[in-house]
């Protein structure tokens, strides 16, 4: 096998990640294909990692490309984690991972339905409840989360999960939309609160995309997401793969095999997948740095980061599952992360002294996203320990 070392990936990520400031995509829809996907558990996840990407974009030109052209539309999929998908990419995801999460959500909801004495078929009533909502909605419909629950009875179930101390109640009705949504079946609609926040409208699929997306075959669909994987991500391990799809390594192995995905040997001494004809590396790029926020693509795109992230940096910028805060890179390589102050101004705080000449080139890419924020402040669920402990001193 070719040898492909952790500075060449760094230099391929710094290309085709858009996070080099001299290979910054076009435009968003570039960028986010680029990607394959975006994050978008948090909504302003997609804004700044699109920020990250296209010289001067603005809040209003993602809001419009989110909620007007919905060239980009956020589908719950890989790891029970929504993203924002380019609309080629919807047929794949949900024929494949998708439809995983679907089934799981299916099985879960209906066992909690039972248990908690709701229903004594609880796939019936679930799938009773979402048909109820899917008739609400009808052609064109669009309604927030109160509005359904006064709508559809079932929507106003509660239910109760866990035991003892654990247990709580919760409303029934985000869990069948979640289901709804995992099918392909509803949409999230425009957001009615700020962009910092989700407050979606829910929407068929047909009044949302003008079409219902027609799933592809389920080896078929985990190909093709696989095939952008590694065209974005590539070389990546076998166990990044698993982790990044949710997958099994039955599956993903099969997907490999389909996309004919060739092996070269990384400096962990384990084998990297990329793309047929893709093992040779990408030419040398000029020194670069790059601030990316929480959950971006990019940090997010391995579960085996060491290439990129210093282990001993990982309590301080990641939580307990692996879910990156906000991050500060120079030449491929995470030196800290960033954050706000209260007058909406960038701040970074370095793990790691990257010299002078990074701290100056990262201090002006602060003052960008300062610029992109305009004064507001995005607080985040996943915020790193790093980032808390800054908030709190």
């Amino acid at each position: 096998m070719l040898r492909f070392s952790d500075a060449q990936r760094r230099t391929r990520l710094a290309r085709r990640h858009g996070v080099h400031p001299a290979f910054r995509h076009p435009d968003p829809v570039t960028a986010t294909r680029a990607m394959t996907v975006l994050h978008a558990t948090e909504p302003p996840t997609v804004h700044l990692a699109l920020q990250a990407r296209v010289d001067g974009l603005t809040i209003d030109a993602v809001d419009e490309l989110l909620n007007e052209q919905r060239t980009v539309v956020k589908q719950l999929a890989m790891r029970r984690t929504l993203f924002g998908f380019t609309r080629d990419l919807l047929p794949a995801a949900l024929g494949s991972a998708s439809a995983r999460v679907a089934g799981s959500e299916l099985r879960r909801l209906a066992g909690d339905v039972e248990r908690a004495g709701v229903a004594r078929d609880g796939v019936a009533w679930v799938e009773s409840a979402a048909a109820d909502v899917l008739a609400h909605l009808g052609a064109d419909g669009a309604l927030d989360v109160p509005t359904l629950r006064q709508q559809v009875p079932a929507l106003a179930a509660r239910i109760t999960y866990g035991s003892g101390k654990w247990s709580q109640e919760a409303p029934v009705a985000p869990r069948v939309l979640t289901l709804l949504g995992a099918r392909g079946q509803v949409f999230r609609g425009r957001n009615a609160g700020h962009w910092r926040i989700s407050r979606p409208s829910w929407t068929t699929a047909r009044a949302w995309l003008g079409e219902d997306p027609v799933p592809l075959p389920e080896a078929e669909g985990y190909a093709e997401l696989v095939r952008r994987w590694l065209w974005t991500f590539g070389p990546g391990t076998e166990t990044d793969l698993v982790w990044w799809l949710g997958a099994t390594k039955t599956t993903v192995r099969r997907a490999l095999a389909d996309v004919a995905a060739a092996g070269v040997e990384l400096d962990s001494g384990e084998t990297g997948w990329v793309l047929p004809g893709d093992e040779k590396p990408d030419e040398p790029v000029e020194p670069w740095a790059a601030l990316l926020p929480t959950l971006d693509p990019t940090t997010m795109g391995w579960k085996q980061r060491d290439f990129y992230l210093d282990p001993a940096d990982v309590p301080y910028l990641f939580d307990s599952v692996g879910n990156g805060g906000t991050t500060a890179w120079w030449c491929g390589r995470v030196v800290g992360c960033w954050v706000q102050e209260p007058d909406g101004s960038v701040r970074i705080v370095y793990r790691t002294d990257p010299g002078r000449t990074a701290r100056a080139a990262l201090d002006a890419e602060a003052g960008r996203l300062t610029e992109f924020f305009a004064g507001e402040v995005v607080a985040s669920t996943f915020a790193s320990p790093q980032v808390r402990g800054e908030r709190l001193s």
